[in-house]
């Protein structure tokens, strides 16, 4: 440890992911503590399970262990690199969990759990603030849509079924969202409101 310039506690995240690549049991320690409770606030964000999210918290920390090799840090931050790959795990744990498709009155909730704050905090990256701000902005029954689209996978079909609505007014919803997000998200001053 008398190589490294810093304390060991104050390592920068690269180098302390790069610790955990090389298998330093120190490091390794280190880079857990400094990031599990952002990562066990994801998932507890998606899950809503205490239990369900402690799982995904390990697989999270497994998987950047495994794939700390190809983090690259023209992407994005250590946080948001390891806070993406719980929420992925997330979403996979509770898809696979749920055996019914999810209510279509029950992504109002949802929706205020991606605005709001367990995850507004977890997640205090620029850009997932700025998504879930233009994802507030948008018509309810196209933020509705594009949510059962992006997080829960299902089809157009699967989504106007959901709505009780023609598939074309489902396709239309979700890339009249994508496209307000898109515009929005590519804007210079991204304050822009979303209409």
């Amino acid at each position: 440890m008398s190589g490294f310039r810093f304390p060991v506690g104050r390592l920068p995240d690269e180098a302390l992911l790069s610790g955990l690549a090389t298998g330093d049991p120190e490091l390794a320690v280190i880079f857990v503590r400094r990031f599990q409770h952002r990562v066990f606030g994801v998932a507890m964000a998606v899950t809503g399970d205490q239990q369900l999210a402690e799982d995904v918290a390990q697989q999270t920390f497994e998987r950047a262990w495994r794939h700390a090799q190809i983090y690259d840090s023209r992407r994005g931050s250590v946080m948001t690199w390891l806070t993406t790959i719980a929420h992925n795990l997330a979403i996979d744990a509770v898809r696979a969990r749920r055996t019914e498709p999810m209510a279509p009155e029950d992504l109002d909730g949802l929706l205020g759990v991606v605005t709001e704050t367990p995850e507004r905090w977890a997640l205090a990256d620029e850009a997932s603030s700025q998504l879930r701000a233009a994802l507030a902005r948008l018509p309810r029954e196209q933020a509705r849509a594009l949510m059962m689209a992006g997080i829960y996978g299902m089809t157009a079909q699967q989504v106007a079924d959901a709505e009780h609505i023609p598939l074309g007014t489902a396709k239309t919803r979700i890339r009249a969202a994508m496209a307000k997000l898109r515009t929005t998200l590519a804007s210079p001053n991204r304050d822009d409101h979303v209409q």
